[in-house]
């Protein structure tokens, strides 16, 4: 009875598919839940922030050249102080009393002779006030009232050299690289799985042919091939997804080949080809279809180094032009200034960091719940 209710529990058991059993493996793996976590975290952090943020990533603040990272609204007193008095000075008037009280800011401007109200228009050029208008005038015009609104910028993470927001800039390397890293891995995995799965597949002189042209390309210099095209078409994001996923599908050809190599002789491509389907019909419904595992695991290793490979162009200045910026090109600068302004250097390379690791921790944990020998 017990044997016979065992084999009934058996059959009412709803079989998993493949793909049921491998997620199942995959949340299993602490590492890999987590490096997707991150990596959400990240993508957000790069594509959603700037929605948030209302600086542009282009903007410059000329009084915050150079500013370290803070919590804290800018511009402090000292710094009011100084912005009303190179306005005055512009103004060719001399600033009497400075105060701040909520936000609002008081000054009280003089000269030997009647004052021009179009004074107020130098007060309001500068990046720190808002708002100046004329709130009193001296019955002999010598001195004038001006009230206006302080316009507080916040940078969590400090200021580039030329006074434009590090979070944002960072924000928008994230976009850059990652958006590089996803685009090119794209292109090698197109080409390379159906250049791979035909060569393999068709074998003999064919084969020897498509595998000789690998060859020949594997031989060539990268930086080599990079510095010709940039020279010929100038430096462009577009330049990079080429040039990048004409390199990086080499590899993802030979493994794909090496996959189909054993594939084509098992007995659901013999029972396909007796069932007089075509070798391009064969190579889309079988071959490729079954060489999905070992791809997607490459394909994750594939992104960060994609995302080295541009990082290491951007720092020779091959990458992407100002005022763009790739986290490459931000730890490249931030290199320079590292004793000046270390977070320049410290911020983008967090971000690009954690983004190797979680990728690397998501590749690991596919190949695991991939591998049917590994449960």
């Amino acid at each position: 009875m017990t044997d016979t209710l065992t084999a009934t529990e058996l059959h009412e058991r709803p079989s998993r598919s493949l793909g049921e059993l491998a997620w199942m493996r995959f949340k299993q793996n602490k590492a890999a839940i987590g490096g997707c976590i991150m990596l959400a975290l990240v993508v957000i952090f790069s594509f959603f922030g700037p929605l948030v943020i209302r600086h542009g990533y282009d903007q410059v603040f000329p009084s915050y050249v150079t500013v370290g990272p803070s919590l804290s609204p800018r511009p402090d007193p000292e710094t009011l102080q100084g912005v009303a008095e190179t306005a005055a000075k512009r103004a060719r008037v001399e600033l009497k009393s400075f105060t701040v009280e909520n936000g609002t800011y008081t000054a009280v401007i003089g000269a030997s002779t009647p004052i021009d109200p179009r004074a107020v228009r130098y007060f309001d050029r500068a990046n720190e006030f808002d708002g100046t208008e004329v709130k009193e005038t001296a019955p002999d015009q010598m001195s004038m009232t001006l009230t206006g609104h302080v316009a507080q910028e916040y940078f969590f993470f400090g200021t580039d050299n030329n006074g434009r927001d590090l979070l944002v800039r960072v924000m928008l390397g994230g976009q850059i690289s990652i958006a590089v890293g996803v685009a090119a891995s794209l292109v090698s995995l197109g080409i390379g799985v159906l250049y791979g799965a035909t060569s393999g597949y068709l074998g003999g002189r064919v084969d020897n042919v498509m595998m000789r042209f690998v060859e020949i390309l594997y031989s060539l210099p990268f930086i080599f091939l990079v510095v010709v095209l940039v020279v010929f078409f100038g430096r462009s994001i577009t330049l990079i997804f080429i040039v990048i996923g004409a390199v990086q599908w080499l590899e993802m050809a030979r493994i794909v080949r090496g996959q189909t190599l054993s594939l084509k002789r098992r007995e659901f491509v013999a029972a396909a080809e007796a069932l007089g389907l075509t070798d391009w019909q064969i190579i889309r419904r079988h071959i490729i279809p079954n060489t999905i595992g070992p791809v997607v695991v490459f394909v994750t290793s594939v992104v960060p180094q994609v995302m080295l490979l541009e990082s290491f162009l951007s720092f020779l200045g091959l990458g992407v032009q100002a005022p763009l910026a790739s986290w490459g090109t931000l730890i490249a600068e931030g290199a320079k200034n590292m004793q000046s302004a270390y977070w320049q250097l410290i911020f983008p390379s967090i971000f690009f960091v954690l983004t190797l690791f979680a990728l690397n921790f998501i590749g690991d944990g596919l190949r695991d719940a991939l591998d049917p020998k590994d449960r």
